[in-house]
């Protein structure tokens, strides 16, 4: 029979508890032992509160009087999800009403085509949530808001800031600003089509599909009158958008390539460029250490680290193993250009980030040497920040642009 000790109760609550994972989360990045039941007296605060971390900075100053240069400032904040879990809400407006049962509400019900009769009819009335009454003729809608991750994590930084490190600015600096537009082409048949649907389903949606394939079928019997084309290609093309053509030929025929054929012309395709969507700016980094003391070692050593865990994702629970049911988003960096303490008068700014790629060079100096303690003399490390939200033409009135040439 298994003996437990006296205490194993005890034992068993403290492994579980947030202050173990706090202590054991400290104890990782300090480089510090592992707490244990008989070292719990001594308490570490919950990163619940989100404890703050020692500032580090690069190169470290060997006089009150040293200046350090232009600096590039990497703020580490905890990441927060939307507290609607989406980060947008959508309210469906002239949708719903509420439902009574016996005289007591019972939820709410969907506004039918007969409810809104009848409210036209004067034998039924429903609040429209503004103090009165509907009248029959509202269409449904939508009210959208949204926040984007930057706009609500930056106005928690304070609290959600874990740590700051400061570094020299890195000697290659760029930042890309793009959008993608593409190419889009539309014929004289798509856009009569596109125009005949448009008209048919001016009215009730149920009778505009009818419309739309008795249209159709007029079209396929009777062809398309287009200009400049004789009778026998009229009937050509007719067969080739019905299909026949495809069928008698045993290949694919398009309508281009029957007009072509037969008067040596193609339809105009309207080629034009439209705006297709935004895109996320990168910025890649590369920072070398060449640490002087061993302090200045330490420090190098704790950046690093720092670094590569904050771009780890979170797996939870731990039990030793580090494994958890969810994993829990990496933390998100703010990043900004400093002259003489200020935001830089010229350099760009950043909407917040994450840290999608690092990777350190050991033997930067093209052959592995390292000092007594076993640091390397020369290290080079490369960083690859991806912003969070793109950037819209609005941003650059807003303070977030800084004084220099915006984002």
């Amino acid at each position: 029979m298994v003996q437990y000790p006296p205490n194993y109760k005890e034992q068993e609550t403290y492994y579980a508890s947030q202050e173990y994972k706090d202590g054991v989360a400290e104890a990782l990045e300090k480089d510090n032992k592992l707490p244990t039941f008989e070292t719990r007296d001594r308490k570490v605060t919950s990163r619940n509160r989100n404890k703050k971390l020692p500032p580090l900075s690069y190169p470290l100053a060997t006089g009150p009087s040293q200046r350090t240069g232009d600096r590039l400032v990497i703020k580490c904040l905890k990441f927060e999800p939307p507290e609607d879990g989406a980060g947008a809400k959508v309210t469906p407006t002239n949708l719903f009403k509420e439902k009574f049962v016996d005289g007591k509400s019972a939820g709410v019900s969907v506004i039918t085509s007969k409810d809104m009769a009848d409210i036209r009819a004067g034998t039924l009335k429903i609040p429209d949530g503004n103090g009165g009454f509907m009248t029959g003729n509202e269409k449904i809608g939508v009210t959208f808001e949204v926040t984007d991750a930057n706009s609500r994590l930056s106005a928690e930084s304070n609290r959600l800031l874990k740590y700051i490190i400061e570094l020299p600015i890195p000697q290659d600096l760029t930042d890309s600003n793009s959008v993608t537009w593409g190419e889009d082409r539309a014929n004289a048949l798509e856009l009569g089509a596109l125009a005949a649907a448009q008209q048919a389903m001016g009215g009730n949606i149920g009778e505009g599909i009818v419309q739309s394939g008795q249209t159709a079928v007029r079209a396929l019997n009777e062809g398309v009158d287009i200009p400049g084309l004789k009778p026998e290609t009229q009937g050509a093309v007719r067969a080739a958008l019905s299909g026949a053509a495809i069928g008698a030929l045993g290949s694919n025929i398009s309508p281009q390539s029957v007009i072509s054929r037969s008067t040596g012309q193609i339809l105009n395709n309207n080629l034009e460029l439209l705006f297709k969507g935004v895109n996320l700016r990168t910025f890649p980094y590369s920072i070398t250490f060449s640490p002087r003391t061993p302090e200045e070692a330490r420090v190098v050593k704790d950046i690093i680290r720092r670094l590569k865990a904050s771009m780890a994702p979170k797996a939870g629970e731990f039990n030793g193993t580090a494994a958890g049911i969810f994993i829990q988003s990496p933390d998100v960096f703010q990043l900004k250009y400093l002259k003489d303490d200020v935001d830089h008068p010229f350099l760009n700014a950043f909407k917040l980030c994450a840290l999608t790629g690092m990777s350190v060079n050991y033997t930067n100096a093209g052959t592995y040497t390292t000092y007594e303690d076993g640091t390397p003399v020369n290290i080079r490390m490369s960083l690859t920040f991806k912003e969070l939200n793109p950037i819209y033409h609005e941003d650059y009135q807003q303070v977030g642009a800084g004084p220099g040439v915006g984002y």
